[in-house]
């Protein structure tokens, strides 16, 4: 949208946006926006929350007023929390995993692999009660993902496991369809609630699946290629979320 808006602007229409990833705003330079601190998918903030919304619309518009661009302002209000944290899990799997049990990359492996494959059984019984699933951009199944991950921070990294698709996409699609693999199959579970904020924070704070992702991240930062800089910077693990393994590398 930050591009489209410069051709509108050359046609005499003035533009407003609002932006949730500041980096791609400030590359774009669209002529007008209001950078937001909430999580993708929520650019107003939290639902069913009238006037806090108002208030988001009415600032990316009085931008409006701005004749001469860019213009870049941020929304002074964090999103109003709504949610119920997550209940403790009934069924007899455990997520968690104590990081201070770690010793190396082949112990987190291995829990990943046990937690996965607990999880896999879950996942099933969702999509066979919603007859749908939000995973599948990238076509692989949960093991496949498993040891897409596995074999990538084990040292292969000019291997896709999806034609003609580079490992660094790869990578960012198979987190994608990780992460809602996990957030469906626990979602299924007796006695699990919460919105969008609380699945996140459980799926971020408390699965091996996530320090994975994050131990990906740290190894994309490290390679020289321009595609795995830009997925480590900013596309595996939300900006909210990084300072978890920032604190789990101080309790090391």
């Amino acid at each position: 949208m930050g591009g489209l808006s410069h051709y509108l602007e050359e046609e005499g229409l003035a533009t407003t946006q609002i932006s949730l990833i500041r980096e791609h705003t400030e590359i774009m330079k669209p002529p007008r926006a209001l950078w937001v601190p909430f999580e993708l998918g929520r650019p107003f903030g939290a639902p069913d929350n009238a006037s806090f919304q108002t208030r988001v619309v009415v600032s990316a518009l009085e931008l409006l007023e701005a004749h001469n661009g860019p213009v870049m302002t941020d929304f002074p209000e964090d999103t109003p929390d709504f949610v119920v944290p997550i209940a403790s899990l009934v069924c007899p799997v455990s997520f968690a995993y104590s990081l201070g049990e770690r010793t190396s990359a082949d112990l987190l492996m291995d829990a990943f692999r046990s937690e996965a494959a607990d999880l896999h059984n879950w996942y099933d019984i969702a999509i066979r009660k919603g007859e749908r699933t939000t995973a599948g951009i990238s076509r692989l199944s949960l093991p496949e993902i498993v040891e897409f991950f596995i074999s990538f921070i084990g040292g292969s990294r000019d291997a896709s496991p999806i034609i003609d698709v580079p490992v660094a996409s790869a990578l960012r699609m198979a987190a994608e369809d990780l992460k809602a693999m996990y957030l469906e199959g626990v979602a299924v579970q007796p006695g699990t609630q919460g919105g969008s904020a609380a699945m996140a924070d459980w799926f971020w704070g408390e699965t091996v699946a996530a320090r994975t992702i994050n131990a990906i991240r740290e190894i994309c930062l490290e390679l020289p290629e321009n595609d795995f800089q830009l997925l480590g910077e900013l596309l595996l693990v939300p900006r909210t979320q990084l300072h978890r393994f920032q604190e789990w590398k101080k309790d090391e």
